[in-house]
């Protein structure tokens, strides 16, 4: 079976439920039943033998359900915060994906479990710190794991509760161990491909934030609008910079701030001139966001691709194949694929943040923009200081986001008697994205406060597009106009809380 990103979404939102019974179940047993009479006499990595380099010790058939235990109990050795409920979610989601691929040889009751608590909103503790993404996420998975037999603890309806509390309120029993269950869940890719589905999320949705922003940025310019024709962006072939100037000049439609060259430079007689009062193209970081911005477009279009494909890969260790008969041992664990690619959304979103910086500093240079007051100052020059310091916190967060711009795909120290001897670090790549992301919603909330507070300095509101007009009176609805000095902070994260839930269809 394969998840779609639209039933992915839907999920995770809560908007859609999973229906068990549109779920192959079926065949889930069927793969189960096959393991069941295949593993009686032969030796099969993690049902009779141990686990890593382990595995070189045969374990007695009395103690197989017990070795499935303890592999979640003894890999249950996280550390730092718990990962917010949405991210669990998702792993969960992503869990259920390889699940639903028939390949784990899991009994069908883990699955039904499984679907219960993403159904009912019952999320395990998983701390942030302990997997080196080669085996998978075995310590978080093994979190996970740990809530399903009803031992660790839960999130559910917003408090910390006892697991096996939980499944006793809901009327769930918790799940069994029949053969290779405990292995099974703790043992693949789904919390790093669950904390890369957030991320995708919310990197797709500054990329069109950082868009609308553009293009604002350039109304508030009175920009020359070639930057963005047609003609010249089909001419360079990459499929996101089109896309982004096609996107340009939807959200410019209707706009009276931008110019037309061929009336003001071509059509007007200017050939005399030897000094131009408006400049004859605009900084980079203003008219090169078609060539900034398509680049991200790419990658993070790539980057869907592949985490929809994780979701619906068997990323478990050994995968049972009931249509050949046999059980196959590899490394379908190792987390490159999602490492490698929350590597490069975290690079692509560190770029946003830098364009919006630079924008910024447009907006607040006067000697710059040429147009507006020191720091989009509308009080007395002198005595208020109007966004000064919101741009120390705009720089420093974006400098920040330069730092974790080094690849993490690229660290592996090898562990567990080297048997890891090349990881993929694939989660905690995940993790650092979703902390760049974190910062370009910090450095983007100032960004259009400015923007609005720049076009109250030109008292320009009535010619801008109904797209950046509409975003200007919610941004106003939050924060009112600047001309007395006062605290922003709190509205600095309101407007980051609005910009999280904004949907710009784009």
């Amino acid at each position: 079976m394969i998840l779609s990103w639209e039933d992915i979404i839907s999920i995770l939102q809560g908007t859609k439920q999973i229906d068990v019974q549109r779920l192959p179940m079926e065949e889930v047993g069927c793969c189960y039943e096959f393991l069941k009479e295949f593993a009686g006499d032969k030796v099969i990595y993690g049902i009779n033998t141990g686990f890593g380099p382990m595995a070189q010790w045969r374990v007695d058939d009395k103690y197989l359900k017990d070795l499935q235990y303890n592999i979640i109990r003894s890999h249950s050795t996280g550390a730092g915060k718990p990962l917010d409920d949405k991210y669990v979610r998702a792993a969960m989601i992503a869990r259920l994906g390889t699940f639903l691929q028939c390949r784990s040889g899991v009994h069908p009751d883990v699955v039904k479990l499984l679907v219960e608590f993403i159904n009912r909103g019952i999320y395990p503790f998983i701390p942030e710190h302990g997997s080196v993404g080669a085996s998978g996420d075995l310590v978080q998975l093994a979190h996970m794991a740990l809530a399903m037999i009803g031992e660790g603890e839960v999130h559910y309806h917003g408090e910390w509760r006892d697991a096996k509390a939980v499944l006793a309120k809901e009327s769930l029993s918790p799940m069994k161990i029949y053969i290779r269950e405990g292995l099974s869940i703790t043992n693949g890719t789904s919390v790093m491909t669950g904390i890369g589905i957030v991320n995708q999320i919310e990197a797709e949705r500054l990329l069109n934030l950082a868009t609308v922003a553009s293009v604002w940025m350039n109304e508030i310019a009175s920009s020359f609008d070639d930057f963005m024709a047609f003609p010249l962006n089909e001419c360079r072939h990459h499929r996101g910079q089109q896309i982004i100037a096609s996107r340009m000049r939807q959200i410019a439609s209707g706009s009276k701030c931008l110019r037309r060259r061929e009336h003001d430079l071509y059509d007007n007689g200017h050939g005399s001139d030897k000094v131009f009062e408006h400049k004859v193209q605009a900084y980079y970081s203003l008219r090169c966001a078609p060539q900034i911005l398509g680049p991200v477009y790419d990658t993070l279009e790539n980057a869907r691709h592949i985490i929809e494909d994780e979701v619906n890969s068997a990323c478990d260790n050994p995968i049972v194949d009931s249509a050949s008969r046999n059980v196959y041992h590899g490394g379908n664990f190792h987390g490159d694929y999602i490492s490698l690619e929350e590597d490069k959304v975290k690079i692509a979103m560190v770029r946003v943040a830098m364009t919006a910086e630079r924008q910024l500093n447009y907006l607040f240079h006067d000697r710059i923009n040429g147009i507006l007051p020191p720091f989009l100052n509308m009080g007395t020059l002198g005595l208020n200081y109007g966004m000064q310091a919101c741009q120390f916190t705009a720089t420093s967060t974006t400098a920040e986001c330069q730092t974790l711009a080094m690849p993490n795909y690229v660290h592996s120290i090898p562990n567990n008697n080297d048997n890891q001897d090349i990881v993929s670090m694939g989660t905690n790549t995940a993790l650092l994205c979703k902390r760049v992301i974190d910062n370009v919603y910090q450095v983007m909330s100032i960004q259009y406060i400015a923007l609005a507070q720049a076009v109250d300095c030109l008292r320009i509101a009535d010619k801008l597009s109904p797209v950046t007009l509409s975003l200007y009176n919610d941004i106003r609805g939050i924060i009112p106009v600047i001309v007395e000095d006062r605290p922003y902070y709190k509205e600095i994260s309101a407007v980051e809380e609005y910009l999280r839930q904004e949907i710009l269809s784009l």
